[in-house]
């Protein structure tokens, strides 16, 4: 398909060319997010817009994906990641930048601890930025929390040489995507994430030039995509305040939340719950003994939503702490802490868990509080509607049940914090008080713009913001998760042709909201 996106395209006078960073997308395989990145570029393409790809050759000493939490000194799989790249991208120029290990900067951080290489920075004079100072130890943290799969660094030799590599690799990918913003005076930078370091370096360095940057990631349907100006992660949305649904949108939400409720969904191509089982009779039993259950659900601490969420308290499980105490205040209640099922997935399992937090504070001992752990395929939906109330931290789960009429008590910022949905308190003191008073209420009134809201920021997240990939993509076959490219023409790539590249190129030429025009 590259080559005949080649042959067809034919770039217009005057239109300054957009670029395209994803070294964290994949390696020899394509996942969604490297199709997305690879099948928008074709598309502006053929539209006739310039498009210049930031493509890595063994630049980085060590890599997101290419990286051995277990053997730091690992080298990434550069070869087959290269054939891949020049296989997706060779329709359009592509910017090479290698590895070129700064001997000073090497020295500066060479006996560093964790904390201080985490808040380390450094000049990027060498890249002809005098007085820019870049945030190295910061644009690299999440990265690594996501590859070691925790949120707590040990201050161990392998972890601090993992760091150092982090930062040396971001700042040569800093000096090199300098050079090319310099050279070729981008419209726009397309990333994707932009949480992992490379394309976080990209981004800051972006900003820092005044350019627009458009990022994405998956969508929570199969095979759609989130594109936005601003952090995907985050997931911002601008709701019209006068969204209503039609009765055809309400029907529509209301299949895909049958199917949800019953476990059938995925999400990134994974599919968690091959079964899912109702409450049965020992649990029931257990339940009859306590005057209320409180689900407490998680998250998984290394996934790159927590940034965004740390906003009451510093992290996950500061605000599982809270919960403990509010547990152990109160025997008459049972609390269910139910552990997010990717934390035990198979590849990405958690070295931070809720289980290590459960044993760790001996919480098993206590007999108001039952662990499910993150294998158990328990149905919290079922949970969810014997319960008082319900408290999260950031899960999708939250704005659920608010739909389902449940009061949820939110511990973290969210997706759908942006609109009334939830309880959301704004400190620690004042989440403790507001359980307190949810678990002596005889009953909890829940605004009713709550439920409403939670409809509309869903059917918004579900059917406008995420966009449709699936006309030229299917399931790899091989690797869950993975995908392939259909067999199609490349005339369905053309603007004219296809609603996706046409609310894409509005968003990134026009300045359009990247936002699909539902019916």
């Amino acid at each position: 398909m590259g080559l005949r996106v080649a042959y067809q395209s034919h770039p217009q006078p005057g239109q300054k060319p957009v670029v395209f960073f994803n070294a964290s997308t994949r390696l020899n395989r394509i996942s969604l997010n490297a199709a997305y990145s690879v099948l928008t570029a074709w598309g502006l393409q053929l539209a006739g817009v310039p498009v210049v790809h930031f493509a890595c050759k063994s630049g980085m000493s060590r890599c997101v994906l290419g990286t051995n939490r277990d053997d730091p000194a690992a080298l990434p799989p550069c070869r087959v990641c290269i054939a891949q790249t020049r296989r997706l991208l060779f329709s359009a120029p592509a910017v090479w930048f290698s590895f070129d290990k700064s001997h000073e900067l090497a020295r500066e951080i060479q006996d560093k601890d964790i904390q201080d290489l985490s808040v380390f920075e450094f000049p990027l004079e060498a890249a002809g930025k005098p007085g820019l100072t870049l945030p190295v130890g910061q644009l690299v943290t999440p990265a690594l929390r996501w590859v070691l799969r925790r949120y707590h660094m040990t201050d161990d030799e392998p972890t601090r040489q993992l760091y150092r590599e982090y930062i040396l690799s971001a700042y040569c990918v800093a000096q090199e995507f300098t050079k090319l913003l310099d050279m070729v005076d981008p419209q726009c930078v397309v990333l994707f994430n932009g949480q992992f370091f490379p394309e976080a370096t990209a981004h800051w360095l972006a900003v820092q030039h005044g350019i627009r940057v458009i990022t994405h990631e998956v969508g929570l349907r199969p095979y759609t995509a989130f594109f936005t100006e601003g952090e995907a992660t985050a997931y911002p949305l601008n709701i019209p305040h006068d969204f209503e649904l039609t009765e055809v949108q309400n029907s529509r939400l209301d299949e895909y939340l049958s199917q949800r409720f019953q476990g059938q969904f995925s999400m990134a191509g994974i599919h968690f719950w091959p079964e899912i089982n109702r409450l049965d009779e020992d649990f029931l039993k257990l339940v009859a003994r306590f005057k209320q259950i409180v689900p407490v659900f998680t998250n998984v601490i290394f996934d790159t939503s927590q940034p965004h969420s740390n906003t009451i308290f510093p992290h996950m499980f500061a605000w599982l702490d809270r919960v403990l105490e509010i547990a152990q205040a109160h025997p008459e209640s049972l609390f269910v802490i139910r552990a997010h099922p990717d934390e035990s997935r198979p590849g990405k399992e958690s070295r931070e868990s809720v289980r290590m937090w459960v044993q760790h504070n001996q919480v098993e001992k206590l007999p108001n509080i039952l662990f499910v752990d993150a294998q158990q395929p328990l149905s919290s939906y079922d949970l969810i509607r014997r319960s008082k109330f319900i408290m999260i931290y950031n899960s999708t789960i939250g704005l659920e049940a608010s739909i389902l009429g449940m009061p949820v008590l939110c511990g973290g910022r969210s997706r759908f914090t942006q609109l009334p949905t939830v309880f959301f308190p704004t400190s620690p003191e004042e989440y403790r008080q507001k359980a307190e008073e949810f678990l002596a209420a005889h009953q909890i009134q829940i605004p009713p713009e709550y439920q409403r809201n939670a409809r509309r920021f869903l059917y918004y997240q579900l059917f406008i913001s995420s966009l449709p990939f699936a006309d030229y993509l299917e399931e790899d076959g091989v690797w869950p998760g993975f995908v392939r490219l259909r067999s199609f023409s490349w005339r369905r790539l053309l603007n004219q042709n296809s609603s996706t590249m046409h609310v894409i190129q509005e968003g990134l030429l026009q300045g359009g909201d990247f936002m699909w025009k539902d019916q």
